[in-house]
């Protein structure tokens, strides 16, 4: 699976360097290092930490775990919203 992290917008809680760590990890007060390749044996751990970021700063490729938040980017689920709305 393909992490994207917006650092722009990343304020640097940590929460997903305490939920995957071997996916995310600080790098002293604000910086945050991540494998953009991570592996699918941390796909859940990557969910969880996607949907815990407090700034939605996480975009995660190929990711479709049932009923996870994380399983679209903000910008496909803004456009799924739309079509949505178109269809009704």
């Amino acid at each position: 699976m393909r992490l994207v992290v917006d650092l722009n917008r990343c304020q640097g809680y940590a929460q997903c360097a305490f939920l995957a760590p071997d996916v995310f990890a600080m790098h002293g007060d604000e910086a945050l290092l991540y494998d953009p390749q991570a592996e699918e044996a941390q796909r859940e751990r990557v969910a969880q930490a996607a949907a815990a970021c407090p700034v939605q700063a996480i975009l995660v490729d190929d990711l479709d775990l049932p009923g996870s938040p994380a399983a679209r980017t903000p910008a496909a689920a803004a456009a799924g919203s739309g079509r949505e709305a178109s269809d009704g």
